[in-house]
């Protein structure tokens, strides 16, 4: 009797009562309503600080603006095929995209050595870190001093070399055109291989063990583990890390004008350092602002490849 009462007092549903029920649906706030009025003040602060002095000074690099008045007459392309038909600046160029390629390369492998290094379940590990990574944080114009002090003739360098008995490997680091550009490479890397190394550990550390556990169950080596497991998981990393180094390397000036200004000779100008002499030695404002585009148009390009393929290891992840 009373299971006949409760089931009176509580009748199940129809189907088509089932049908008429409202569904509750959670509120989902798609993309594109996302209030974007809240990053309008950056927006319109970097409009104005950066984007629009930019295009303005672009325009330049077709007058023949003096740096001096406002007055400049349009001249075409005319500092542009100046710009391919001086040897100085063709020299620069090329020099630029050398310094660029030996930054990327080594920085990079000796970053990923690091971070495989600091990886490991050794003790040490949280000091090295931040020993490595340190150099990172200085100011690139303090660590261009430092290292020109340890170039020097007399400098720690070349004395450590005679003081071990290796005095025949002493050279006239920044003097020698042969070994200043390399020289000045070698300043960069030490400062920013640690920041490769940090966004490298990152990665590193995205990688479940239990693929690497696996792996050594069934004989995989140590090269073999790291090439068909860590490698593809970290092409993320790898691809930010060649693009903030590419970048970097085409734009760098700081290293080269303090230790060498551009010297000896024209063996360690650059792209940046030779706009900077036309613009504030020279007074030519309107050819170094044609240099000044050129170099930007460079940076762009690369940019534009490397996040390609950021964007490709992304869609595969």
């Amino acid at each position: 009797m009373m299971t006949d009462i409760y089931e009176v007092a509580a009748p199940t549903r129809g189907p088509a009562e089932a049908r008429e029920r409202p569904r509750r649906r959670t509120k989902r706030t798609p993309l594109r309503s996302v209030p974007w009025w809240f990053v309008l003040p950056a927006l319109a602060l970097y409009l104005y600080v950066v984007l629009i002095p930019s295009v303005e000074g672009s325009g330049y690099a077709f007058t023949d603006w003096t740096g001096v008045g406002s007055t400049a007459s349009f001249t075409g392309l005319r500092n542009f095929r100046k710009i391919f038909a001086d040897p100085q600046a063709i020299d620069a160029l090329w020099q630029t995209v050398e310094l660029t390629l030996a930054i990327t390369v080594v920085q990079n492998v000796i970053g990923l050595a690091l971070a495989l290094g600091v990886h490991s379940r050794i003790r040490s590990r949280n000091v090295l870190r931040v020993l490595f990574f340190a150099p990172a944080v200085m100011t690139p114009v303090v660590t261009a001093y430092l290292w020109k002090y340890m170039y020097a003739p007399d400098g720690a360098l070349n004395s450590a070399l005679r003081g071990t008995g290796l005095g025949a490997f002493a050279q006239s680091w920044l003097g020698d055109p042969d070994l200043a550009l390399w020289s000045v490479a070698a300043t960069v890397i030490w400062q920013f291989s640690g920041y490769s190394m940090v966004i490298f550990l990152a990665g590193l550390q995205g990688v479940p063990p239990e693929l690497h556990e696996a792996a050594a169950v069934d004989g995989a080596s140590a090269v073999q583990r790291f090439w068909h497991i860590t490698r593809p998981m970290l092409a993320p990393a790898i691809t930010i890390n060649l693009m903030l180094s590419m970048i970097g390397g085409f734009k760098l000036f700081d290293q080269v004008y303090v230790t060498t200004g551009g010297g000896p000779g024209h063996s360690t100008e650059t792209l940046s350092t030779l706009m900077y002499k036309n613009a504030f030695q020279f007074g030519d404002y309107a050819y170094s602002t044609a240099i000044a585009v050129v170099l930007a148009a460079i940076v762009a390009a690369v940019s534009a490849v490397q996040y390609r393929g950021l964007q490709r290891q992304g869609g595969a992840a």
